[in-house]
């Protein structure tokens, strides 16, 4: 059931990752250093206010949006094609430091908690020992990818998004205006860094440089699933976060996280395209 919870949160962070590829064929390396700004925004929210951090998301996921669509067309989109992959890389990371250096000159090095009324609180389900914050936390995550999977596949810009995805050139014979699709997607992505960043929050100690604690672990699911691709990603992290739950019995939370790697590992030699990518992943 942990794993299962555990998973349900690895989708959702996974799933901005997978939208920058699939749009703009960006390695977003700051898209966890956005989630643990989110997660601080979360904390100062909290502590000023004295209200629920999920309250936050009222600011944090249209400032999120705002700032992805910035990042597109103002840095992304001034790449040049073909070295786009490989120069994002270059130009997220120098984001993913300058937000970790702007975190740390603000708040310090010290790790913060947001203390909830519900914090300590749990219930039993079929034997197991649930939190109520990591049930919260799974709640948020399904709900948000529910209203993704609804936008992608019922909503004209969805239909626009998939088409961009799928084929960038055919999407601009059709009409489509493509590099307005990819600022709005790459928005989307990182409007669910704050959803996901507010999740994390509700049952974690932050502090600056946590971000590289989540890029790695992020990285291998998107691999995994097949990049490019949202379902895969989901699966993908079901089954990691499952994975990771079930062995940190024998090994311990350090050692469990290892399972990412190696399934990173062996995706990359076995099946490099991933295992639920379909013909998206394949091309590239």
């Amino acid at each position: 059931m942990l794993g299962v919870l555990l998973g349900g949160l690895y989708a959702l962070l996974a799933a901005g990752l997978t939208l920058y590829f699939g749009v703009m064929r960006v390695v977003m390396i700051a898209h966890s250093a956005f989630l643990i700004l989110a997660a601080y925004l979360a904390w100062f929210f909290t502590t000023r206010t004295g209200l629920d951090p999920l309250l936050s998301l009222v600011i944090t996921v249209p400032l999120f949006f705002g700032l992805g669509v910035m990042m597109q067309r103002l840095l992304i989109s001034r790449l040049r094609p073909a070295t786009l992959t490989m120069m994002s890389v270059l130009l997220t990371f120098s984001i993913a430091l300058l937000i970790e250096g702007t975190l740390g000159f603000a708040f310090t090095g010290t790790h913060r908690r947001i203390r909830l009324p519900y914090s300590g609180a749990h219930f039993e389900l079929f034997g197991a020992s649930i939190a109520v914050v990591k049930l919260i936390a799974f709640g948020l995550a399904a709900v948000s990818l529910a209203g993704l999977f609804v936008l992608l596949k019922m909503t004209r810009f969805g239909q626009a998004l998939r088409a961009t995805i799928q084929h960038r050139d055919a999407a601009q014979l059709v009409g489509i205006n493509t590099d307005r699709v990819a600022g709005y997607g790459f928005g989307l992505g990182l409007a669910t860094a704050a959803i996901g960043g507010t999740a994390l929050s509700l049952d974690s100690t932050i502090y600056p440089s946590l971000h590289w604690h989540w890029i790695g672990p992020l990285m291998a699911i998107i691999v995994v699933g097949g990049l490019g691709s949202i379902p895969g990603a989901a699966i993908a992290a079901m089954a990691l976060g499952l994975g990771q739950s079930l062995l940190q019995i024998p090994l311990g939370t350090t050692w469990a996280q290892t399972f990412f790697y190696i399934a990173l590992f062996a995706t990359l030699m076995l099946r490099p395209q991933g295992f639920f990518g379909g013909r998206l992943a394949q091309r590239f």
